[in-house]
């Protein structure tokens, strides 16, 4: 079985180290998952430039997007690292608890975000008709649609790469439901 490593700043590129330390700067550390990231020349600078890309979705809608998705996908790092970045985007636990759960009943928008991105989750790109509609009806646009999907995959990608890997949580442990 092959054991992966975290890198540590000296162990990625020279524009590894650079991006590692305006992270460090803005984030008081790199992330274990950003850091294996790194093992590609490329892989950490062109998730960074889709994970912080302009959306017409504000940060909370996105953070519905990052929890639901990684709750789905199993993912225990991203759900923990989320779980902290939602609390600090004023959700409060049991919010996060209900987002992650796929069903919210304090915000009926937010709830048609959570019901259709579930749906995309879970049937790869199959949405039902009345999830499309609900999406649109609670006010979402053509665009919404483009950006939240696009968060979907970035979000689907990390997951994807935290579980091959097996990245360890740096991140407060989120809560089991």
């Amino acid at each position: 079985m092959k054991a992966f490593k975290v890198p540590n700043r000296e162990e990625v590129s020279p524009a590894n180290q650079a991006i590692f330390d305006t992270l460090k700067k803005k984030l008081g550390k790199v992330p274990n998952s950003y850091a294996f990231m790194a093992s590609s020349e490329n892989g950490l600078a062109n998730y960074l430039a889709l994970s912080n890309a302009k959306s017409s979705l504000t940060i909370r809608e996105k953070e519905v997007i990052n929890l639901i998705v990684s709750a789905i996908n199993d993912c225990h790092y991203c759900v923990s690292a989320h779980t902290v970045i939602g609390k600090l985007n004023g959700f409060t636990d049991e919010q996060i608890l209900e987002i992650r759960r796929g069903n919210i009943s304090f915000d009926a928008k937010l709830n048609a975000l959570v019901q259709f991105v579930k749906e995309v989750t879970n049937k790869k790109g199959n949405a039902s008709q009345q999830a499309i509609d609900n999406f649109f009806a609670a006010g979402y646009t053509n665009e919404s649609l483009v950006d939240t999907l696009m968060i979907i995959s970035e979000r689907t990608f990390s997951n994807y790469l935290n579980a091959i890997v097996k990245v360890p949580i740096d991140f407060p442990v989120a809560p089991e439901i």
